[in-house]
Protein backbone atom coordinates (compact mmCIF):
# COMPACT_ATOMS: atom_id res chain seq x y z
CA UNK A 1 0.00 0.00 0.00
CA UNK A 2 2.97 2.42 1.20
CA UNK A 3 4.54 1.91 -2.65
CA UNK A 4 1.15 2.59 -4.55
CA UNK A 5 0.92 6.10 -2.47
CA UNK A 6 4.59 7.05 -3.54
CA UNK A 7 3.53 5.93 -6.81
CA UNK A 8 0.53 8.01 -7.24
CA UNK A 9 1.75 10.66 -5.33
CA UNK A 10 5.12 11.01 -7.72
CA UNK A 11 2.63 10.60 -10.56
CA UNK A 12 0.55 13.63 -9.54
CA UNK A 13 3.54 15.94 -9.13
CA UNK A 14 4.59 14.98 -12.68
CA UNK A 15 1.86 15.85 -14.27
CA UNK A 16 1.05 18.84 -12.32
CA UNK A 17 4.38 20.01 -13.15
CA UNK A 18 4.28 19.09 -16.94
CA UNK A 19 1.23 20.87 -17.31
CA UNK A 20 2.17 23.80 -15.77
CA UNK A 21 4.58 25.04 -18.54
CA UNK A 22 1.25 24.96 -20.77
CA UNK A 23 -0.42 27.00 -18.50
CA UNK A 24 2.18 29.87 -18.73
CA UNK A 25 2.03 30.43 -21.98
CA UNK A 26 1.73 33.67 -23.14
CA UNK A 27 -1.33 34.71 -25.27
CA UNK A 28 -0.70 35.19 -29.32
CA UNK A 29 0.25 38.79 -30.17
CA UNK A 30 -2.76 41.09 -31.88
CA UNK A 31 -2.73 40.69 -35.57
CA UNK A 32 -1.85 43.28 -37.36
CA UNK A 33 -3.58 46.81 -38.42
CA UNK A 34 -4.66 45.77 -42.05
CA UNK A 35 -5.81 42.20 -41.18
CA UNK A 36 -9.77 41.42 -42.02
CA UNK A 37 -10.18 45.07 -43.28
CA UNK A 38 -10.87 43.45 -47.22
CA UNK A 39 -10.49 39.70 -46.32
CA UNK A 40 -7.26 37.57 -44.87
CA UNK A 41 -4.50 39.44 -46.07
CA UNK A 42 -1.43 36.75 -47.16
CA UNK A 43 1.70 36.75 -45.31
CA UNK A 44 4.01 37.23 -48.68
CA UNK A 45 4.74 33.54 -49.17
CA UNK A 46 4.23 29.93 -48.67
CA UNK A 47 6.58 27.24 -47.75
CA UNK A 48 8.13 24.71 -49.84
CA UNK A 49 6.72 21.78 -48.93
CA UNK A 50 7.69 19.69 -52.08
CA UNK A 51 11.87 20.32 -51.31
CA UNK A 52 11.18 18.83 -47.59
CA UNK A 53 8.82 15.69 -49.07
CA UNK A 54 11.47 14.97 -51.37
CA UNK A 55 13.93 14.67 -48.77
CA UNK A 56 12.20 12.52 -46.72
CA UNK A 57 11.41 10.19 -49.26
CA UNK A 58 15.29 10.43 -50.33
CA UNK A 59 16.31 9.51 -46.55
CA UNK A 60 13.24 6.59 -46.15
CA UNK A 61 14.53 4.89 -49.24
CA UNK A 62 18.16 5.09 -48.33
CA UNK A 63 16.69 2.97 -44.69
CA UNK A 64 14.69 0.77 -46.35
CA UNK A 65 17.68 -0.11 -48.53
CA UNK A 66 20.12 -0.16 -45.62
CA UNK A 67 17.34 -2.53 -43.82
CA UNK A 68 17.36 -4.74 -46.68
CA UNK A 69 20.39 -5.18 -47.21
CA UNK A 70 22.04 -6.08 -43.61
CA UNK A 71 18.47 -8.78 -43.66
CA UNK A 72 20.01 -9.75 -46.97
CA UNK A 73 23.86 -10.26 -45.83
CA UNK A 74 22.81 -11.77 -42.39
CA UNK A 75 20.61 -14.21 -44.18
CA UNK A 76 24.13 -15.32 -46.55
CA UNK A 77 25.70 -15.06 -43.24
CA UNK A 78 23.31 -17.99 -41.30
CA UNK A 79 23.29 -20.33 -44.65
CA UNK A 80 27.16 -20.62 -44.70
Amino acid sequence: MKKFVIKTTLLFCFILFANYNAIAQLSPPPPPGQHGSSGNQTTGGDAPVGTGIGILLALGAAYGGKKVYNAFRNKQALEE
